[in-house]
């Protein structure tokens, strides 16, 4: 499946190619893309997310497949590649399927792994109708869900002018398939992935609820920041530092 792309930045810059976690979509990057100078950003809406299509299988083998697809249409072969939660498996299983096709790799508090009993927990609450009655409410909603901690009002507005659509009912819903995204806490109970071997940055943050087991290897460079899983959000500014400082 060839998945829908947001691009900024030199379009003859070397390429980074930008995966999200989990009910996200490949804009969130916008901000990153914007410190990454003479790069050719891409943010890349996974299948299941944001304005690709929705149509199975969601595993992480079509992810990549997906993925691959995508990058080699845009004239992309080699790239450094940046994933966050989710997108940074993805990375990271690409990594070790497709050596060739990534230079460097940015994992931004990846989700390796989810203990089954977690996953579940994060899965179950995806069954309900997870609507909201205006764009303020479903803003609301996700400060209060307590893995925020210093991410200001303004982003999540931005996300919501991105991310949220109006269903022919009247509520609002964030642009993803709920079915996709239970499948996606599945695939994260499997045993994680080997890190990648090529140069990689791992980002993580110090309040995250999700563990990362980072492997002590001479090609891993490790920054953590203060705020949660949510780097790009909760810790903007030390985030893109490590990265620019990383890519040079």
């Amino acid at each position: 499946m060839l998945l829908n792309v947001h691009e900024w930045g030199d379009p003859v810059g070397a390429p980074v190619v930008c995966a999200h976690g989990v009910t996200g979509h490949g804009a969130r990057f916008r901000a990153l893309a914007s410190r990454l100078l003479g790069a050719r950003v891409v943010g890349i809406d996974l299948r299941g997310h944001g304005r690709s299509g929705d149509e199975p299988p969601w595993d992480i083998p079509t992810h990549i497949a997906d993925v691959l697809e995508t990058a080699t249409a845009l004239g992309i072969d080699r790239a450094t590649w940046i994933g966050h939660s989710f997108g940074g498996r993805i990375v990271a299983e690409l990594s070790g399927a497709a050596s060739d096709r990534v230079e460097r790799a940015v994992l931004l508090d990846p989700a390796m792994h989810i203990v089954p009993d977690v996953a579940l927990e994060r899965a179950e609450l995806l069954r309900g109708d997870l609507s909201f009655a205006t764009p303020d409410e479903a803003i609301d909603t996700r400060l209060a869900d307590g893995s925020l901690f210093t991410t200001p009002r303004s982003v999540l507005e931005e996300e919501a002018d991105a991310h949220l659509e109006q269903g022919a009912d009247g509520r609002w819903r964030w642009r993803f398939s709920p079915v996709a995204a239970i499948v996606a806490w599945s695939e994260m109970s499997e045993p994680a992935p080997p890190f990648p071997t090529c140069p990689t940055l791992c980002i993580l943050g110090a309040r995250s609820w999700i563990p990362v087991e980072v492997p002590d290897a001479a090609n891993v460079e490790v920054v953590t920041v203060p705020g949660g899983h949510s780097v790009l959000w909760d810790d903007f500014k030390a985030t893109a530092d490590a990265v620019v400082a990383f890519l040079g």
